[in-house]
C-alpha cells in the first residue's frame, strides 16, 4: 500500500491514475473508489461487487466482504485506488487484508505511516508553465510563468485556466489581466474547498458568460452542485419536472414527510418547517424542464468545461466547480436550491427501500442522499432502511445513529419518528452481530413504546418479539422462550391468528422450545405451522422457506437424521432458484445438508460436501468471515468422523490460530475450535493429549462464559471422558457425578445434556465392577430417553444397547438377548442394516444367545454376520476380526 497526501488540486488523484495507465498490462482488474465518506465507499464496493458478479440475484451479504473476498481468491495481481480517504482509521475496514495486489490511496491528510506515504508538492516552476503552454496552445513563456505563479502551481488551477483560455481564446496576458480585476472581489468571498481563492477566477468569468446566454444552464449548475461530486444521474432527477408541476411535486413530497412522521404538530412549527418547499418552488421553476432545452443548458455547460462528459443519462461536476457555484450565492438562496435539489431527489427515491429490484437505483443514488437529504427526511430513513436489506448492516446503523440523533434534538428523545429509529437502530446494531447492546436497547425502548402506544399496540409488541429474539441469541433460551410463549396470545388477539407478525411468533416460540432440549415438540410446532404459511404468504416466501428449513432442523435434533437430510436436500434447489448459489442463506443450507448427511450415517458424504463448500465460502464471504471459518470447522468435524482423526486434528490445529487472530483467544468460537481439537488429539490415539487440553481450556471458559455455561459443562463432560478412556475410572465417576447434579439444575432434568452425562455414569459405575447397579440406571435413563427424544432416536436406541449389555453383564444372559432382539429390527429401520449401530446389536445379540447356552443358534448368527462385516468395514477391521474370533469359539463350543 502506497498513500499519496498533499494539498487538495495538487494532482493526487492525477498521479494514481497515471500509475495506473502506465502499469495497466501488469493488473487484470484495476478499481477507483471514492473514499472520502465511508457510506459511499461500501456503495462503490457494492458496484464493484456487482462487476464482479457477486451481487446477483437478491444478494445480502456485506459488498465490503464480498469484494475482499474475490480479491484474496485471485490469483491474478490487482489494483485499487482508494480515492480521497479522511484518514486511516475510517478507511481501515475497507483495505483488502489478503489477496495478490497493490492499494493506491490519495488523501489531504498528512496522518499516514512514513513508511507507506508520499507527500506530493505543487510542480516546480518549469514544468508548470510548460503545461499552461501546452493546455492553452500559447508560447508565451513569460506569461505562463507568471500564471504560474499568480496561481501558486496548483495543477488543478492551471489545468481549468488553460482550460478556459483555449474555450474562450483568451491570450496569456489577457487572462493576467483579468486576474487582476477580478481578485480583490474574489478574495471577500473566502476560500472554497480549500483552494486558493484565485483558482475561483476561471469558473466566475464563465458564470457571468453563462449569465447572459443561458440563464438555465446556470440554474442547472446550481441545482447540481448541491449533490455529491460522483456522478449525477441529472436526466432521472429532472424527469419528475417533466411530468409534474413543482407544486404537485411539492404536495409528494409533503405527504411522504408525513408518512415518515417528519412533520411538526404546531402550527407555527409546521409552516417553518414548509418554508424550505416554498421557497424550493420558485427555484424549480428556473430549471429545465424539457429535453430540447435540458440538452442545451448542458452543451452550454460543456462549453466551459463546468461539467464533466455526460455519458448515459449521468454527469460529473467538480467539488470545487460546485463549491464556486455555490458560494456565489447569498446564503439564504444557496439554501433554496438545496432544497429545491433534496425534493427531486425524494421524488424519484422508491418506496419500497427493501425490494430488492430498487436496490441498483438506491445504490446509484446514495452518495447524493447522503450529501443532500437532512438526517430527519424520509428519504434518508429509506436509504438506511435499504443498506441494511442488502446486507451493509455496518453503514445503516451508523446512518440510523445519526437519524437517531438528528430527530432526538428536532423532536424530542419520545416522539414516534424518534423511537421508530431507535428501535430500527437496535435492530440493526444486533445484526452486525452486537445481541447484548440490541437487547439493552430494546428493553429500554419497551416501557416507551408501553407508555405512548398502550401494552397491545402493534408497534410495542414488535418490541417485545425483538426483545425476545435478542435475549434468546444471548444465550438465554428459557427466557427467550417464556417471552415468546407470553407474547402469542397477545399477537393473536391483536392481529389475528394467520397475521404474519403471529406466524413469526409462532416460529420463534417453536425456535427456542427446541433449543431448550425438546426438538421432538420444536418438530412438531414448525410441521403444523408449514401449511398456514403456505397458505397465507405462498409457498416459496421467504418465511416460508424458512420454516421449512427449521423443521428440517429439529426433524434431525429430534432422532431421524435421514429425514433431516432429505427435507434439506429438497430445499436446496428452492432456494439456488430463488435467491442464487452463492448467496448466504444458500450457503447456510448447504452447510446443514452436510451435517445431517453425515448425522445419517454417511460421513464421508458430509465431508466431500464441506469440502465443495468450503471454496465457494471463502469466494463468497472471505478466507477468515465467521461463516467460512465454520466450515472449516464442519470439515474437520466430518474428516474426523469419516475415519481419519489424524487429518481432522491436524485440519483443527491449522483453524486454531486463524481463529485466534480473527476474533481472538477468548472468542466463544476460537474456545469451540480448541475444545474440537482436543477431541480429535484423543481420537487419534493421544488421550493424555486430550486429556491435558481439555484441564488448559476449562478455567479458561469457566472465566470467559461461565462455570455454568453450556459449552463448560459439555467441556466438563469431555474431560471425563478422556480421564476415563487413561483408564482412570473411579476419577471419569467421579467427574460424572459431580457434573450430573449441575446439569440437572442448569438444563433441567430431561434436556439431552443431562440425559448424556446420566448414560455416561451408568457406564463408568459399569467400568468400576458395579454391573447391576449400571443396569439400573440404564434401565431409569431408557423411558426417559424414550419420552423425550422419542422411541427412535439414536441417543435412545443406544442406551436401550446398553441396557442389554449391563444385564448381561450382571448375569442375566436371556434377558440381555430378549432385549437385543427387541432392539435390533429397531436399529435395522431407522439406521439400515449396515450401520456401524446396526452391527453392534447383531453382534451382541449372538453373544448373548451363546451366554444364554445356545451355542449353535451363536455360531450361526455369527456366521451370518461375518460376510456383512467384512464387507462393510473390510476384512481387516478390529470388530470383524472379532466376529471371526466369536465364530470360532462358538462352533467349537456347539
Amino acid at each position: 500500500m502506497v498513500v499519496i497526501y498533499g494539498l487538495g488540486g495538487v494532482g493526487k488523484t492525477s498521479l494514481a491514475l497515471e500509475y495506473a495507465h502506465r502499469h495497466q498490462q501488469e493488473y487484470q482488474l484495476v478499481w477507483q473508489l471514492p473514499a472520502a465518506d465511508p457510506a459511499v465507499l461500501s456503495g462503490a464496493f457494492a458496484r464493484l461487487a456487482a462487476l464482479l458478479g457477486l451481487r446477483e440475484g437478491a444478494a445480502v451479504a456485506d459488498p465490503v466482504d464480498q469484494v475482499h473476498a474475490a480479491l484474496a481468491a485471485r490469483t491474478d495481481p490487482w489494483l485499487l485506488i482508494f480515492d480521497n480517504a479522511p484518514e486511516g482509521g475510517a478507511l481501515r475496514p475497507f483495505l483488502p487484508p489478503a489477496g495478490p495486489g497493490h492499494v493506491l490511496v490519495t488523501s489531504r491528510s498528512g496522518n499516514w505511516p512514513r513508511e507507506q506515504s508520499l507527500e506530493l508538492p505543487v510542480l516546480e516552476p518549469g514544468p508548470a508553465a510548460a503545461l499552461v503552454q501546452a493546455r492553452s496552445g500559447q508560447e508565451d513563456a513569460e506569461a505562463a510563468a507568471a500564471v504560474v505563479a499568480e496561481l501558486g502551481a496548483l495543477p488543478l488551477a492551471l489545468e481549468q485556466a488553460a482550460a478556459y483560455m483555449a474555450e474562450t481564446g483568451l491570450t496569456l496576458p489577457e487572462y493576467l489581466d483579468l486576474l487582476d480585476h477580478q481578485r480583490a472581489a474574489l478574495l471577500a468571498q473566502g476560500q472554497a474547498w480549500g483552494y486558493p481563492e484565485r483558482v475561483t477566477t476561471t469558473w466566475q468569468l464563465a458564470f457571468q458568460n453563462l449569465a447572459r446566454t443561458s440563464s438555465r444552464a446556470i440554474a442547472l449548475l446550481r441545482a447540481l452542485s448541491c449533490y455529491s461530486d460522483d456522478a449525477i444521474p441529472y436526466h432521472l432527477l429532472l424527469s419528475q419536472l417533466e411530468r409534474c408541476t413543482p407544486r404537485e411535486l411539492f404536495g409528494a413530497d409533503l405527504r411522504r414527510q408525513r408518512a415518515y412522521g417528519r412533520l411538526q404538530s404546531a402550527r407555527v412549527r409546521l409552516f417553518r418547517d414548509f418554508r424550505p418547499w416554498l421557497s424550493a418552488l420558485a427555484v424549480l421553476q428556473e430549471l429545465p424542464r424539457d429535453p430540447l432545452t435540458l440538452n442545451a443548458a448542458i452543451s452550454a455547460l460543456r462549453v466551459h468545461s463546468l461539467i464533466g462528459l455526460p455519458m448515459d443519462g449521468m454527469v460529473s461536476v467538480h467539488r470545487l466547480v460546485q463549491a464556486v457555484t455555490l458560494d456565489r450565492l447569498a446564503p439564504h438562496e444557496r439554501q433554496r436550491w438545496h432544497d429545491a435539489a433534496a425534493v427531486l431527489l425524494e421524488s424519484v427515491l422508491p418506496d419500497d427501500p427493501t425490494h430488492a429490484g430498487d436496490w441498483p437505483r438506491y445504490a446509484q443514488l446514495l452518495p447524493h442522499i447522503l450529501t443532500v437529504l437532512s438526517p430527519t427526511s424520509a428519504g434518508m430513513d429509506k436509504a438506511a432502511q435499504y443498506l441494511g436489506a442488502s446486507g451493509d448492516y455496518r453503514t445503516a446503523r451508523r446512518l440510523y445513529r445519526k437519524i437517531r440523533d438528528a430527530l432526538s434534538a428536532r423532536f424530542g428523545a419520545d416522539h414516534p419518528s424518534t423511537l421508530t429509529a431507535r428501535q430500527a437502530l437496535a435492530r440493526w446494531t444486533g445484526e452486525l452481530g452486537d445481541a447484548g447492546s440490541a437487547r439493552r436497547q430494546y428493553a429500554a425502548l419497551l416501557p416507551v413504546r408501553e407508555r405512548q402506544l398502550g401494552a397491545e399496540h402493534p408497534d410495542t409488541l414488535t418490541v417485545r418479539h425483538e426483545l425476545a429474539r435478542w435475549t434468546g441469541e444471548l444465550g438465554d433460551a428459557a427466557s427467550a422462550r417464556d417471552q415468546y410463549a407470553a407474547l402469542l396470545p397477545v399477537r393473536e388477539r391483536v392481529q389475528g391468528a394467520d397475521h404474519p407478525n403471529t406466524l413469526t411468533i409462532r416460529h420463534e416460540l417453536a425456535r427456542w422450545t427446541g433449543e431448550l432440549g425438546d426438538a421432538a415438540a420444536a418438530r412438531d410446532q414448525y410441521a403444523a405451522l408449514i401449511p398456514i404459511w403456505e397458505r397465507v404468504q405462498g409457498i416459496d416466501h421467504p418465511d416460508t422457506l424458512t420454516a421449512r428449513a427449521n423443521l428440517a432442523q429439529w426433524t434431525g435434533e429430534a432422532g431421524n437424521a435421514a429425514a433431516a437430510r432429505d427435507r434439506y436436500a429438497a430445499l436446496l434447489p428452492i432456494r439456488e432458484h430463488l435467491l442464487g448459489p452463492d448467496h448466504p442463506v444458500t450457503l447456510t443450507l448447504r452447510a446443514n445438508l452436510a451435517q445431517w448427511t453425515g448425522e445419517a450415517g454417511d460421513p464421508a458424504a458430509a465431508r466431500d460436501q464441506y469440502a465443495a463448500l468450503l471454496p465457494v465460502s471463502e469466494r463468497v464471504l472471505g478466507p477468515e468471515h465467521p461463516g467460512t471459518l465454520t466450515t472449516r470447522h464442519s470439515l474437520a468435524q466430518w474428516t474426523g468422523q469419516a475415519g481419519d482423526p489424524v487429518a481432522a486434528r491436524d485440519q483443527y490445529a491449522a483453524l486454531l490460530p486463524v481463529r485466534r487472530r480473527v476474533s481472538g483467544p477468548e472468542h466463544p468460537g476460537t474456545l469451540t475450535t480448541q475444545a474440537n481439537l482436543a477431541q480429535w488429539t484423543g481420537r487419534a490415539g493421544d488421550p493424555a493429549a486430550a486429556r491435558d487440553q481439555y484441564a488448559a481450556l476449562l478455567p479458561v471458559q469457566e472465566r470467559v462464559q461461565g462455570p455454568e455455561h453450556p459449552s463448560t459443562l459439555t467441556n466438563r463432560h469431555e474431560l471425563a471422558r478422556w480421564t476415563g478412556e487413561l483408564g482412570e475410572a473411579v476419577s471419569a465417576h467421579q467427574q460424572y457425578a459431580a457434573l450430573v447434579a449441575v446439569r440437572e439444575r442448569i438444563s433441567g432434568p430431561d434436556h439431552p445434556d443431562t440425559l448424556t452425562i446420566r448414560h455416561e455414569l451408568a457406564r463408568w459405575t459399569g467400568a468400576l465392577g458395579d454391573a447391576a447397579a449400571a443396569r439400573d440406571q440404564y434401565a431409569e435413563l431408557v423411558p426417559i430417553r424414550e419420552r423425550v427424544q422419542g422411541i427412535d432416536h439414536p441417543d435412545t436406541l443406544t442406551a436401550r444397547a446398553n441396557l442389554a449389555q449391563w444385564t448381561g453383564q450382571a448375569g442375566d444372559p436371556a434377558a440381555a438377548r430378549d432385549q437385543c432382539a427387541a432392539l435390533l429390527p429397531v436399529r435395522e429401520r431407522v439406521l439400515g442394516p449396515d450401520h456401524p449401530s446396526t452391527l453392534i446389536t447383531r453382534h451382541e445379540l449372538a453373544l448373548w444367545t451363546g451366554q444364554s447356552g445356545d451355542a449353535a443358534s451363536a455360531r450361526d448368527q455369527y456366521a451370518a454376520l461375518l460376510p456383512i462385516k467384512e464387507r462393510v468395514l473390510g476384512p481387516d477391521h478390529p470388530a470383524t476380526r472379532s466376529t471371526r474370533e466369536q465364530l470360532v469359539y462358538w462352533a467349537e463350543r456347539a
